[in-house]
Order: C-alpha cells, then structure tokens, then sequence
C-alpha cells in the first residue's frame, strides 16, 4: 500500500507541483542546446541532467509515490506534455512500480515507446520497463515479439532486440538468433546498432557464443564491429 491515499484531483497536483520545479530551474540556453542535440524534434525546458534527478528525487521517493493506477494516469498525462523532461520522469516514475506490473501493463509500455519516439526514451523503456516486464510475465513474450517485430515501427524492433540487454546468463539466445536475423539486413542505423549493442553487451557473459554467431551470419559492418568490440 502506498504512502498516498487516494486524493480526488491527485494526479493533476502532482504534475503541477513537478512542473512549477522543472520551471524554477529552467533554463532557456541550455533548451536551445538540448532541442538542437535531439534535432529539433522535441522541446525542452532547459535542464541539465543532474539537476534534473536532483529536483525528481523527492517525486520518486517511496512515501510521496502515489498509488498504482494514479501513477499510470500520470505517465501518461506526462508522456503528452511537449516538453522532454516530462518524458524523462514518466520512465522514472513508471520504473518504481515494476514489481507490481500486470499483464496489461503492456499496452502502456508499448504506446510509450510508439509514442514520441527517439533513442533516449525508447532504450530506457526497452531495457528497464519492457525488460522488467517480460521477467514477470515470459509467457506474454513469444506473442508480444512477433507482433512487434511485424510491425513497421523501427523503435518497437529495436525494443525487440534489446529488451535482454540486461539479462546477462539469463539471456535467450534462440529467441535473440530468432529476432536478429530477420532484421539483420536493415538499413536503419537504430537497428544495426541494437544488434551489435545486445551482442556486445552478451559478449560479456558469452564471448563464444557471440563470436560464433557473429561468424555465420552476415551482419553489417556496424553491427560486427560492434559485437565484437570487447573482443580483439
């Protein structure tokens, strides 16, 4: 049971009470250089990393975490704000209440990464969310992969790919072979990339296996220079 009984208007206080500290801290040079480094795709209120998790800590702690099905309402009113900060804390609100994922907590997890979709949003929710999610519930993982792999949305492929990212021993290598080689002769560099990430990354728990992955089949120069990396 969480710290925060049910408040009517709860969610619309806490977005409110975190808005007004992003805005005390913003700055708008800084916003300038963050949109530009994200190419112009998303705003931003201008606050460096650091100071960021500084003003978010008190959010996140476990006593002023609101209840479950509030939290969810709020990821998702966050997830809407133009600003990218607001993303940020999404995931990180989001992350505090993984072991008390439900099966239908998909759904949310898949709409945030379709959703305003770039590399430092997608990679966390991959890795923490749909990683966590999947340990919980592993049978949902051969019907949610292929559909996403079916799909023509790059970031729910890439999601796919590194999902294990952080599962070292516990990783799947027939279901990793499985998803890589359909997507291994893409011409996206997000893909190519998350494929020699997640070898790379196992390489360190099973170099062999990756080394002879990596020598029967035809990867992509990115991808192989990737994966093997650790290696030479």
């Amino acid at each position: 049971m969480r710290g925060n009984k049910f408040i009517p208007g709860y969610e619309k206080n806490f977005i409110q009470a975190l808005e007004l500290s992003f805005n005390e801290n913003a700055d708008p040079s800084i916003a300038v250089q963050q949109k530009a480094y994200m190419k112009d795709q998303f705003e931003f209120i201008g606050i460096k990393t650091p100071v960021r998790r500084t003003i978010c800590k008190p959010f996140l702690q476990k006593t002023h975490l609101p209840p479950k099905d509030q939290a969810v309402k709020i990821v998702q009113a966050l997830w809407k704000k133009p600003e990218r900060e607001f993303q940020y804390f999404a995931q990180e609100l989001l992350l505090q209440y993984t072991r008390e994922f439900e099966k239908k907590y998909i759904e949310l997890i898949e709409w945030m990464i379709v959703h305003k979709s770039w590399w430092d949003t997608v990679d966390m929710i991959a890795d923490k969310l749909a990683g966590a999610y999947f340990k919980i519930f592993p049978e949902q993982i051969p019907l949610i992969i292929k559909k996403w792999l079916k799909t023509d949305n790059m970031w729910l492929q890439r999601s796919c790919i590194i999902f294990q990212l952080k599962y070292k021993s516990k990783v799947d290598t027939h279901l990793l072979e499985k998803i890589i080689l359909p997507l291994m002769h893409s011409k996206e560099f997000f893909i190519n990339k998350a494929i020699g990430w997640i070898l790379r990354e196992y390489s360190k728990t099973n170099p062999d296996w990756v080394q002879q992955f990596a020598a029967r089949n035809k990867l992509s120069n990115l991808s192989r220079r990737e994966a093997l990396r650790l290696m030479k």
